[in-house]
């Protein structure tokens, strides 16, 4: 399989990607890690006019940058750099548990975190983990900058509220409140496959071991990510088996999954 015939760029500033994604409008399309786009060229689901690769911005959009807040990633860092990073695993361990379910360690050595939320592939993990967090995404463009809320980000299937010409610089993923467990578990047929269903958890727990906060995020389910508020089975209780299975059905509930060719 062949790609379909493409012009092709390679700024080596972010002004100047800036400024042709500003030119191209809808006819430019951003190459990153590729690990999405290229197998979509090469099955001619893709077929953009221009290509723009900021591959050589690394030292302006590689940054992994955590403070007491969260965790900002910056458009080139890779998914194997976030899953290793010592400090962001004492900071936020929700990340690096996602991404070890992230397709296989060589996609993971190319793919961007940031590029699988531009993505916004409702099977994907990373989307799910920004929603269950509240975090946001920076934009820019020849006109400026702006921040976008995961919840506003994410409009559908392959659909962001990423405009013509603009790039997604960077991803904030906020530190949730002290005494917060997470984790994040998947059903697929094979490792590293799409997961038929995906979900990321918080708890908060606080000293006494009863729950304060409880939120969940479900992949593959819907057109986008599926936060759903627990708290009606969770909070004031211990997380013990009653208390699961109350949160359990309550899920069960809320969640209507769309077809699906594997289940």
């Amino acid at each position: 399989m062949k790609p379909p015939a493409f012009a092709y760029s390679a700024p080596t500033a972010v002004q100047e990607a800036l400024t042709l994604l500003g030119g191209l409008g809808a006819d430019g399309k951003v190459l990153a890690g590729g690990q999405s786009l290229i197998p979509m060229l090469n099955m001619r689901l893709a077929a953009p006019a221009h290509l723009v690769d900021i591959n050589g911005l690394a030292g302006e959009l590689g940054a992994i940058e955590v403070d007491d807040g969260g965790v900002r990633v910056g458009a080139l860092a890779r998914h194997a750099a976030v899953e290793r990073s010592a400090e962001v695993a004492r900071a936020l361990p929700l990340l690096p548990q996602a991404l070890r379910l992230v397709a296989h360690p060589v996609i993971r050595n190319r793919g961007t975190v940031v590029g699988s939320l531009a993505h916004a592939d409702p099977s994907a993990e990373l989307p799910a983990v920004l929603c269950l967090l509240d975090g946001s995404v920076e934009l820019a463009s020849v006109s400026g900058r702006r921040t976008v809320s995961a919840g506003d980000f994410f409009l559908g299937p392959l659909a962001t509220a990423a405009g013509p010409g603009e790039l997604v610089t960077s991803a904030w993923f906020p530190t949730p409140p002290a005494g917060t467990r997470t984790s994040f578990v998947e059903v697929t047929r094979r490792h590293g496959d799409y997961a038929i269903c995906g979900v990321a958890i918080a708890l908060t727990i606080d000293g006494d071991g009863t729950v304060t906060r409880a939120r969940a995020a479900y992949v593959s389910v819907s057109d986008v990510p599926l936060v759903l508020d627990l708290a009606d089975a969770l909070v004031g209780h211990r997380p013990d088996e009653a208390a699961l299975s109350a949160a359990g059905r309550l899920a069960a509930a809320a969640v209507h999954p769309d077809g699906d060719i594997h289940a």
